[in-house]
């Protein structure tokens, strides 16, 4: 009895650390660093930057505008979020303001 004590304890313990020390990457990121991809800025952050998502994964533009349709190019990937810069020559469009 006091083996199987033992045993279940330390089960519980090894389960304990490994949720609360976790150092994973957060599974497979639908985005690759350098690519390009078009998205739609729908908010902006407190730091002034636009964010985009794809497949729901967060992604902050640089210089990004709430309404815009752009092409960017991702800069850096963490485990969370991943930074982009809109790509020169690409042309950005607006939601919010008709031109009629």
């Amino acid at each position: 009895m006091n083996n199987f004590y033992s045993l279940y304890r330390e089960q519980c313990l090894r389960s304990i650390r490994m949720s609360y020390g976790r150092r994973d990457n957060f599974g497979p990121k639908p985005v690759e660093m350098g690519k390009e991809y078009d998205v739609q800025i729908t908010e902006i952050s407190r730091k002034g930057d636009g964010i985009a998502r794809i497949q729901g994964f967060v992604i902050f533009v640089k210089d990004g505008k709430v309404g815009q349709n752009a092409k960017i190019r991702v800069t850096q990937i963490g485990p969370r979020f991943a930074t982009a810069e809109v790509v020169n020559g690409a042309a950005a469009t607006t939601t919010d303001n008709p031109t009629s």
